[in-house]
């Protein structure tokens, strides 16, 4: 990386790529918070046009740079195949790619809102969002379901660089390691005591891993803070969404999409617990700050709408639904995970989560009603509906009546 970017030169820098005039008057930059990933600075320029810019903050040596390399492909696909104009619409534009300097740039959504913050602002979860995204996420599945064109495009850079590898997200927690001391919280071990102590949890989520079933693109990190929806969502025709943060992109198991989602909306149930040494798992359950029972509706209709705009899945994978569930349960370990490493937080809650995934992971049939508060027949009738193919008209077997000489009226 040559170019550090900063609040002092990345105007200089728009300047020189061309995407801003030379003549450009005071224009107002914002410094996001910096993730553990990328350093990000939106710019409001003079004529209202606003630009989100994102450069990488690792190193080669630590395998984190490139990965916009992956929002960029997404973005050459959808110029290469026409066909695939629809998807437009449910990610921001990409105006530009610096690969030495591991920077993109795209367009700034600056009326919609994270959609993350907006649940956690207004502690509702109106079924028209959830439904809208279902919706969405099915269209990117549907459309690039097993087309090999795409998936070769995702493969092979423009240049004809062999650059992109598959990547099976089903996986487990490692081994503990005497490196890991001291990287950790003290009270995290107990997570890692745990995981392995479930034998079946991490065969489980051995079987995940064989059953993986790449077969279209996939956002790969669809958690509600990649998620935006329109800030007057309630007074349009349809609830407009947008996916951001496509760095994740990969020809994938549509599955694993739809459990972390799912993942993610059951985590604001789980982080609103009332966690206390005197209090058991049913009586923090009860306790929640957000119970269950708010965020169901979401759940099934995110699923209903996605099986609605995309019932061909249950056609080539009858036990979707179930392989949908056990993604969930995986997501959330990667949740604990996450909180670990790069939080440094580990608490009962987390414990309660580890639980839970667990029996997502290992009987997802019955974990179906108590997550979803209805049974997978319930969830599957209205798509049931779709699936059924009209049947041809029997011939109705009449009697012919006849005559076996023709007579005239009035003979």
């Amino acid at each position: 990386m040559s170019l550090p970017l900063s609040s002092q030169n990345v105007i200089q820098y728009l300047q020189a790529a061309g995407l801003c005039s030379l003549e450009v008057g005071k224009s107002n930059i914002v410094e996001l918070p910096i993730n553990q990933k990328n350093y990000n600075l939106v710019v409001d320029l003079a004529d209202e046009h606003k630009l989100l810019v994102k450069q990488e903050r690792g190193t080669e040596n630590e395998g984190i740079l490139h990965e916009l390399l992956n929002e960029w492909l997404f973005h050459q696909l959808l110029q290469k195949f026409p066909v695939l104009g629809n998807i437009w619409a449910i990610a921001p534009l990409v105006v530009h790619y610096d690969e030495e300097n591991s920077l993109l740039v795209r367009s700034y959504l600056s009326e919609y809102q994270d959609l993350g913050e907006y649940y956690q602002k207004s502690n509702t979860f109106p079924t028209e969002i959830a439904a809208a995204i279902g919706t969405t996420l099915a269209g990117l599945h549907r459309t690039t379901f097993q087309g090999k064109e795409y998936r070769d495009f995702m493969a092979t850079a423009p240049q004809g660089q062999f650059r992109y590898h598959f990547y099976n997200p089903a996986q487990g927690v490692g081994s503990l390691d005497p490196t890991i001391f001291g990287k950790i919280p003290t009270e995290a071990l107990k997570f890692h005591v745990l995981y392995q102590r479930y034998e079946s949890l991490e065969a489980a989520i051995a079987d995940l891993a064989y059953e993986w079933n790449p077969c279209c693109l996939t956002h790969n990190d669809l958690k509600l803070n990649n998620i935006l929806i329109h800030s007057r969502w309630n007074q349009l025709d349809n609830c407009l969404v947008r996916l951001i943060d496509w760095e994740a992109c990969t020809w994938g198991d549509p599955a694993f999409d739809l459990g972390t989602i799912l993942a993610s909306y059951l985590q604001i149930w789980l982080e609103s617990l009332i966690v206390d040494p005197t209090l058991d798992l049913s009586e923090s359950l009860q306790l929640a700050m957000t119970p269950l029972e708010d965020i169901q509706p979401s759940l099934v209709a995110l699923l209903q709408a996605y099986l609605q705009a995309f019932p061909m899945i249950l056609t080539y994978h009858p036990d979707f639904l179930i392989r949908v569930i056990k993604f969930t349960g995986l997501a959330l370990i990667h949740q604990i995970q996450d909180k670990i490493n790069n939080c440094k937080l580990f608490d009962n809650s987390h414990l309660y989560m580890l639980e839970l995934a667990k029996n997502l992971l290992t009987i997802p049939e019955q974990s179906v009603l108590s997550i979803f508060g209805i049974s997978e027949t319930e969830i599957l009738f209205p798509v049931a509906k779709i699936q059924q193919t009209p049947q041809p008209e029997k011939e109705k077997q009449l009697v012919r009546i006849y005559y076996e000489k023709t007579r005239l009226r009035g003979c």
